[in-house]
């Protein structure tokens, strides 16, 4: 465009196409600035800075590695404190604890006890079903006073009381099953040896009583029927049967000490259950061969002197033989006290009062639940191998 027209204004160059010295210095004034503002020496304030930034970071990893070491502590305090607690853990794997604490054979046969009652125990705040059922089992086996249990499983005495008695009724409804009766043919079956060649195939039952020393009742009659002249203290008796095999067939209710042995058996209800043909094996005191041989049965005891010097040579060697066979009631009656101690010690009048709306005693139930884990256990009369599997 010419440069005389109206609309013509320059375009090119504008007067600046070269870089004056001034402005070479002032682009290196600047950036001299830059440099030194990077590497200026650090002041106070700046070291203060970092330093706190440091403390704070040697805080954190001292924080963390003191967390790390807590959890670990923690982690081992929960475990000492679950090998201490009375759990199922506590008993897995651990033979010894259960004999010990149950008198059971092992783990296994705790847990399916455990298993079978377990839908029907009530439900407690500070304990589980289990420990129900433990408490149970260590106060029928070692005799502890609620006391000292209450310190153990951290409750009351009247919550432990209760949850005793409520797990016994329990334990006595729901393993009845284990004391029971068993078939002739089953008996047949599995009959020992040594009771094969002295009586064949007919002993049904061994019989014997047994006393449990009690509190002094209160009541003058009570008094006077619990009165035992054969301990001198005040008991309750039982009548105990079991098979040749060693298994307690039958436990009466509890009966004052003033009652023989003769009147308890007549009228507890075992000779309902005899067969025509059984032979039934008794000490002494048991004179019971018209009540049994209205049932159509034999009862054979030792035999006795009847006012003359000696016995005859074939009523000692019968008697030798009776005695040693009889022998294995009062080793199942001694292994069951001794197992459970509770029933070795002075039972407690409150004990003897009878369970609402039933006849029998927490005492009753108590002998019960005894024998039904005696019969859960080998047997002391027969090794396992010595006898044949019954079919039944």
């Amino acid at each position: 465009m010419d440069e005389s027209h109206p609309d013509w204004a320059p375009a090119l160059h504008l007067g600046h196409s070269e870089v004056t010295d001034a402005e070479e210095e002032h682009g290196d004034q600047a950036e001299a600035a830059v440099e030194e503002e990077e590497y200026r020496e650090p002041t106070e304030t700046d070291q203060q800075a970092a330093e706190r930034l440091r403390a704070e970071c040697q805080f954190c990893a001292q924080s963390s590695a003191e967390v790390t070491r807590l959890l670990q502590e923690n982690r081992e305090l929960r475990s000492e404190l679950n090998k201490l607690k009375l759990d199922e853990e506590f008993f897995k794997d651990n033979t010894e604890k259960v004999r010990y604490y149950t008198g059971l054979p092992c783990f296994a046969v705790l847990f399916s006890m455990f298993t079978t009652v377990k839908p029907f125990l009530p439900v407690a705040k500070k304990l589980s079903q289990f420990q129900m059922v433990l408490l149970t089992l260590i106060r029928l086996r070692l005799d502890l006073p609620i006391q000292h249990l209450s310190h153990i499983f951290n409750a009351s005495r009247s919550a432990l009381s209760a949850t005793f008695a409520d797990t016994i009724d329990v334990l006595y409804a729901r393993l009845a099953p284990l004391l029971y009766w068993p078939e002739r043919h089953c008996l047949q079956a599995t009959m020992p040896h040594q009771f094969l060649q002295a009586f064949g195939k007919r002993v049904a039952i061994i019989v014997d009583c047994f006393e449990i020393r009690t509190e002094m009742p209160s009541n003058l009659m009570e008094r006077a029927q619990s009165f035992s002249h054969h301990t001198g203290t005040h008991t309750m008796k039982y009548l105990i049967g079991i098979t040749p095999q060693g298994l307690i067939s039958f436990i009466s209710k509890g009966w004052g000490g003033r009652a023989s042995d003769m009147h308890i058996t007549e009228n507890c209800g075992l000779l309902n259950k005899l067969l025509p043909g059984d032979v039934v094996l008794a000490d002494r005191g048991f004179n019971i061969k018209d009540s049994v041989g209205m049932m159509c049965a034999e009862v054979i005891i030792p035999a006795f002197t009847k006012r003359r010097c000696q016995l005859d040579v074939k009523d000692v060697e019968d008697t030798r033989a009776i005695a040693h066979l009889r022998i294995h009631v009062e080793r199942v009656v001694g292994n069951l006290r001794n197992k459970y101690t509770l029933l070795h010690n002075t039972i407690p009048a409150s004990l003897l009062l009878p369970c609402k709306d039933e006849e029998c005693t927490l005492l009753d139930k108590i002998v019960n639940v005894c024998c039904i884990l005696v019969n859960m256990c080998p047997s002391v009369v027969v090794r396992p191998d010595e006898t044949e599997k019954c079919a039944c």
